[in-house]
Parts: C-alpha cells; structure tokens; sequence
C-alpha cells in the first residue's frame, strides 16, 4: 500500500462526508451519557477541516494533518477538540515532509495519535471514551501486519477491532467526562467518542481497499 498525499486529502473529505452523516446518531449516543453535542461539535470541526486543506496538493502530509489537527482543535467544543486535534498533530509529526505514506507509517501515526489522546485525555483502556476503539484496532493492525496481512486486510481487521471496541463500551461504567457522573447508569449505552473513532477507521479502510 502506498497512499499518496492527493488521496490522504481524498480520504479526510471522505471522512468529513461520513460525520456529517452520523452527526444525528452521534449526538443521539452522546445526549444519552453526555452533553449531546459531539454530532454536532465534530461536524462543525470537520467542516472547518474541509476548508483548510482545499487548496492543499498533498506535496507533505504531515503539513495536511497538521492543518486538520489544528482545525479540529479550533472549531470542536467540548473535550473532542483538543482530543481529535491532539491525535491529528501527533500523527502529522511522524510523516512530515512525505508525499506518500505505507501501513507502517500508518501504525506509526496511529500510534502517536493514541499516545497524543492518552496524555491530554488522561485516560487508558477500559474508561468508555474512544481509547476503547482505538487502542484495540491499533493493537490488531500491529500484530496483522507483522503477521505478514496485506494492508487492505490489515485494516479490515483494525477497523472491526474497533467496532468490537466500541460495542464494549456497552458494558463499561464510564469513568471519563460527563458520563461519569452517571455511574453504572452508563451502562448500556455506547460511547459517542468511540464511536466517532470507528467511523473515521472504518472510512479510511473503505477509501484504502478501493485502491
């Protein structure tokens, strides 16, 4: 897999497309256990991102995640700004300067952004936020591709990880945010973060298997 800097920029309209169409469901999650606005906030924040990298000719990439790292921080509301903005610098770090990126640089990014949203966050696996999709998509990406897994099937088992993830955070009490408040009346519902963070692997394994 070699995926160019003109199809990362493909690839965030694409995700922009997909949160503008989950933006009901994602404030729907988020208004059971939270403040019901990550739908919202996260739509808004990616709308700015779509402005940001209009004109870019993904000569590096570093500079295109830098740029929706930076949009998502400002434009997010509540605690998904600095966390999605965090993960998208984090990964712009480790491919700057680059016009084309392979799986291994993919973990890499993947890698630094979880470790980005650990450290702002303050969080680990286990807490119901979206750690739990994608902590586990990034552990099965790593063992897939060591195990000698082409990246389209790389990603396929990343992203149902995190869909896994996800459905886990059903049973969790939420110990993060404002779900926390709620105790074990948390459980049962899923979390809206998580969520998101699957929606976004799930795209990016969609947009990549085309090629």
């Amino acid at each position: 897999m070699s995926i160019s800097g003109v199809q990362v920029v493909e690839i965030l309209n694409k995700i922009i497309e997909v949160i503008d169409e989950n933006k009901a469901y994602l404030t729907e999650l988020d208004a059971a256990i939270g403040d019901g606005d990550h739908g919202l906030n996260m739509n808004k924040g990616f709308t700015a991102v779509k402005e940001k990298i209009k004109d870019d000719n993904g000569s590096n990439i570093g500079d295109i995640l830098k740029k929706t790292g930076m949009a998502l921080v400002s434009n997010v509301g509540g605690a998904a700004g600095p966390l999605y903005g965090t993960a998208f610098m984090k990964a712009a770090a480790t491919v700057n300067g680059k016009e084309n990126i392979d799986i291994n640089d993919f973990i890499k990014m993947l890698e630094e952004a979880l470790a980005g949203i650990k450290m702002r966050g303050k969080g680990v696996l286990g807490e119901k936020t979206m750690i739990d999709a994608i902590e586990p998509a990034l552990e099965t990406l790593k063992s897939s591709v060591a195990s000698g897994l082409g990246s389209a099937e790389a990603l396929k088992r990343a992203k149902d990880a995190a869909l896994e993830g996800v459905e886990n955070t059903k049973k969790i009490i939420a110990t993060k945010g404002r779900a926390s408040y709620l105790g074990k009346r948390s459980i049962g519902h899923q979390d809206a973060g998580a969520t998101s963070s699957y929606l976004i692997l799930n795209t990016i394994y969609e947009e990549v298997s085309k090629n």
